[in-house]
C-alpha cells in the first residue's frame, strides 16, 4: 500500500480543516501510519509461521491460527486507516465542485464576478459535508475497535491458546508468537484509534458551536434592522 500518495491526498483537505482537524491528520499519520508501516508489519510479520500447536497432525495448526486469528491485526488495522481517511476526500471534492462553478459563472458574467466569497469557506453545504465526514469518521473508529474486540474477545493476545478443531485429534495447546510485543502494539493502535475519536468529537462540538453563534449573531443583526426600519417608518409617519 502506498501510504505517501495517500497522505499527498489528505493533504488537500488539510487545508480546509479547523485546528482539531490538522491535530487529528498528524495523529494519524505520525502515531498511526507511521508505526504501522515501520514496526506494526514487521511485528505481524510471523505472526502465522511460528504460530505452534503442539502436535504434528498436518492441518491442525493451520485450521487452528484461523480459528483463533480469522482476520489479521495489520488487515483490519490497514482497513481501519483507509475507512475513516476516505471522509475527507469529500471535503477535497466538494471544494473542488464549488471551484468549477466559480470558474463557469465567472466565465459566463466576468472576471470580476463571484459566486463564492472562499470555495474552501465552510458555509452552506461544505458545513454539512464537513460535519458528515467527521460522523463517519467516527463512526468508523468506534466500529473497527468493537470489531477487534469482538473477535479476539479482548486487545490482550493470549500466550496459550486450546484448539480442538478437526482435524486435531483432541484438545491441543498452540502457542502465540510474542505475545507481549503484539499486545503493546495493540493497545498502542486502539489509544490511538481512541484519540481520534475524541479529537472528532470536540471538532463537531466546535463546529456546532461556532455555527449557533454565527446564526445567533445574524438573528441580532436582522432584529436590530427591522426595528431601525419601524422607527424610520413611525417617525415619516408622524412628520
Amino acid at each position: 500500500m502506498d501510504w505517501k500518495s495517500l497522505e499527498g491526498l489528505l493533504s488537500g483537505a488539510n487545508k480546509y480543516s479547523t485546528v482539531f482537524g490538522r491535530i487529528w491528520l498528524s495523529l494519524v499519520f505520525v502515531f498511526r501510519v507511521m508505526v504501522f508501516v515501520v514496526a506494526a508489519e514487521r511485528v505481524w510479520s510471523d505472526d502465522q509461521g511460528n504460530f505452534d500447536c503442539n502436535t504434528r497432525q498436518p492441518g491442525c495448526t493451520n485450521v487452528c491460527y484461523n480459528y483463533f486469528f480469522p482476520i489479521s491485526h495489520i488487515r483490519l488495522w490497514a482497513l481501519q486507516l483507509i475507512f475513516v481517511t476516505c471522509p475527507s476526500f469529500l471535503v477535497v471534492l466538494h471544494v473542488a465542485y464549488r471551484e468549477e462553478r466559480e470558474r463557469k459563472y465567472r466565465a459566463k458574467h466576468g472576471e470580476h464576478m463571484r459566486l463564492y466569497d472562499n470555495t474552501g469557506q465552510k458555509h452552506g453545504g461544505l458545513w454539512w459535508t464537513y460535519l458528515l465526514s467527521l460522523f463517519f469518521k467516527t463512526a468508523m473508529e468506534v466500529g473497527f475497535l468493537y470489531l477487534i474486540h469482538h473477535i479476539y474477545d479482548s486487545f490482550t493476545l493470549p500466550r496459550r491458546v486450546k484448539c480442538g478443531v478437526s482435524p486435531c485429534p483432541n484438545v491441543v495447546d498452540c502457542y502465540v508468537a510474542r505475545p507481549t510485543e503484539k499486545t503493546v502494539f495493540t493497545y498502542f493502535m486502539v489509544g490511538g484509534s481512541v484519540a481520534c475519536v475524541i479529537l472528532n468529537l470536540c471538532e463537531i462540538f466546535y463546529l456546532i458551536a461556532v455555527r449557533a453563534v454565527m446564526l445567533k449573531q445574524q438573528g441580532t443583526v436582522h432584529t436590530s434592522l427591522k426595528r431601525i426600519h419601524s422607527g424610520k417608518k413611525v417617525r415619516d409617519v408622524k412628520i
